[in-house]
Parts: structure tokens; sequence; C-alpha cells
């Protein structure tokens, strides 16, 4: 079977993201893409200024921000994607729920299916936010519910996922109708409407910033000074010196406490069947990868570090909506290749269309955080949420 083309438009972002993601990255380019990338800094000075302008409206009280008199965890960061906010998100949930409270992640719902622009305005009102789990049981897929929240659902039991683009509304709805008492607002610096008691912001330690520049021109969503509004940062992905990162961070920001974490692999899953693989079973093991995620190059590394043999990587653009015939080419390409395994993130793994039979067997990679330094840091946090002290 032959591979399917991804879009026009997934190529050109796939193209860009590579551009924009690293210093250096857009050095010795034809000349037609040094007009496009001049073209990207005139969008990007543009968009500074309006993030510069709707910041300064809501300091002034112009835009209002809405308190629901509840604890507000907000989990962010100042750039587009893969830093690794989902299992982050993760384990406050778990932790807060664990200490008693009632959790509900609110979230937007990235890429999720949707209806038609002019049907989401009219009916933005009226629409009930969609409750993705009730802390009792997942109720939508990830088709309809999105990536992350679906995740966050499944392995999150006890705790709430709601969706909704206005995150004011499902705070409401995860107080009023799920009984609620803390609420994480997933993905949530940059969502000022409502009022945040904690301002949880991650920093990719091995690209805090990318080249430094703003959308779309770099991977900024806003300027790295706005880090001085954050009450923990957590440095993600940390391998190695972190010195300067650090030394940057605390240029912006010099009272944030500072938590060092790492995203290590847990388990292997088969994607279908959720049977269970220790990570030693990657050892000397030939395998490939499909993946649709910001930064495809970590989890391509992990396999590596743990001991497979990382012959074929097939990369998508983030959250890429696979179809049958991308899986089973994938699939095929694998055993033809005579992979002992087709590996694919759990974000991805959501994603797949379901088979009855696989060419070769086909395994996600179960990520959590790792702590390494910070930790009381954390716990102090925690121990603010929940109106506790030491």
């Amino acid at each position: 079977m032959r591979k399917a083309k991804p879009s026009r438009i997934e190529r050109l972002e796939s193209y860009l993201v590579k551009l924009i993601q690293e210093k250096g990255a857009d050095q010795d380019q034809p000349f037609g893409i040094r007009v496009l990338l001049a073209l990207l800094a005139l969008i990007s000075g543009i968009f500074a200024t309006a993030v510069a302008i709707r910041y300064f409206l809501y300091r002034t009280g112009f835009l209002r921000r809405y308190p629901l008199g509840i604890q507000v965890i907000s989990i962010g960061n100042v750039t587009a994607g893969g830093t690794g906010k989902t299992p982050v998100t993760e384990i406050f949930a778990r932790t807060l729920a664990a200490e008693g409270r009632k959790v509900a992640i609110l979230s937007r719902g990235y890429r999720r299916k949707e209806a038609p622009w002019w049907r989401r305005i009219l009916m933005q009102v009226v629409s009930p936010p969609l409750v993705v789990s009730d802390g009792r049981r997942v109720l939508l897929d990830s088709a309809v519910g999105g990536d992350e929240p679906y995740m966050l659902a499944s392995n999150l039991p006890g705790v709430a996922v709601v969706v909704d683009r206005d995150r004011v509304k499902a705070g409401r709805y995860a107080i009023k109708r799920l009984g609620c008492d803390t609420l994480i607002l997933d993905d949530g610096f940059q969502y000022q409407k409502l009022k945040h008691s904690v301002e949880v912001v991650l920093v990719d330690s091995s690209n805090p910033f990318g080249n430094g520049r703003m959308l779309p021109r770099g991977i900024l969503r806003e300027p790295v000074r706005h880090l001085k509004r954050a009450d923990i940062i957590f440095l993600t992905k940390c391998r190695g010196d972190r010195s300067g990162v650090i030394a940057d961070i605390r240029r912006y920001n010099k009272h944030a406490e500072i938590v060092e974490c790492n995203h290590a692999p847990k388990v292997l899953k088969d994607v279908w069947s959720r049977e269970e693989f220790p990570l030693s079973w990657l050892q000397g093991k030939t395998c490939c990868t499909l993946s649709g995620i910001a930064s495809p190059k970590g989890f391509e590394n992990s396999l590596r570090r743990l001991g497979s043999k990382v012959v074929w990587c097939e990369r998508y653009a983030d959250h890429h909506r696979y179809d049958s015939s991308e899986i089973l080419y994938a699939l095929n390409r694998s055993a033809d290749m005579g992979a002992d395994a087709l590996v694919t993130t759990e974000k991805d793994a959501v994603r797949f269309p379901r088979f009855e039979t696989s060419p070769v067997r086909c395994l996600y990679l179960r990520i959590s955080i790792e702590i390494l330094k910070g930790r009381e840091n954390f716990t102090g946090i925690v121990n603010r949420i929940c109106h506790r002290t030491t």
C-alpha cells in the first residue's frame, strides 16, 4: 500500500517548524525562503503588538478577569508546544486528588472535531461544555473531546475533564454540576479571562525559547519577560547542566520556585489490547516510530537510550489525525524492515483507528514526570493549594 500524502498545510507547517524552533536553523536558506521569513518577521511584529495591547487591557481592568471563588491552577508556557504540559498537568491532578481535592481539568480541546465556526458563535452562550470525564467514567473519545483531554481522562480516575473554548463557562459548570473545588487550567498561561490562583509555567531546558522571536517567526507565544508572572517554574526535559537555563529564567523572575524534572518513560503498552511490556523489552529490539507531536526527536532518542535500534522514523504534524491507510502503511513498512515493533507516543495512540490484526506489534510509550530537584517546592505549592501550612 502506498503512503497517503500529508496535506499541503501540514507539509508547510512541518517545514516552518524546523526553521523556527532553534537558533541558527534558518541560516543559509534560499532567497525565496528568506523572503518568507521576512514576511513572518513582519507578522511577528504585529502579533507582538497585539499581545502587548491585550495584556495592557487586562492589567488596567478594561478587560475583566473572572474569579470563580475556588483554587484555579494554571499550567502553561511562553512557547508553542513541546514543553510537556500533559504529564505535569497529570501529576498535579493526581496529587491534589490524593489529597482529597475534587479536581476538574479545564481544556480547550485543541484540534478536536468541532461544529462550523458560524454555528459555534451562535451556540456559544447556550451550549454546555463537553464533559470528557465526570470523574467516574470517560464519556467522550479523542476525536470529540480532544487528544490531551481524552488521555488525561483515561489516566486519571476520580478527576473530571471538561472541554470548552470558554474556560470560565467550563469552570462554572465543573463547580455547579460536578461539585469540584479545585480547577486545573490546561495550557492556561495566555488565558487571562479566568483569574488564576497559582501560575505554573513550563520551560523546556533543551530548547527554552527557540530563536527568541515571537510567533510565527519564532516559537514564543508572548515575550520571555512575562515569566515574571510565574509562581512556580517546571524546568522540563532536564539532562546535563541546567545552570545556564536557570540563570536566564532568573533574569526575568527572581521569586518563582523552580522544579527540575524529566519526562521519564514508564512502560510500553499495546495500542489496541493495552497489554503492558516492561521498558527492558526494548533492549536489543529493532523498532520503527510513528509520531505527530511538536518535538519528535526527544521521543525517538528515548527509545535509543532504552536500548532499541531505531531504523525508521515517520513524522507528521502536531495533532495529526491519522486515517487507516497511514497506520497500515507504517505497520507494513515496519514489518518489511524486519522491525520487532512500531512504537508511537501515548498522544498519538489515542488517534489511531482500530485494527483487529497487525503485521507487527504496535506499542506506545507511556511517559510520567520524574522530579529530579525541587520536590519540596512542588510539595509547598500543593500545600498552599490545599490551604495547609508546614
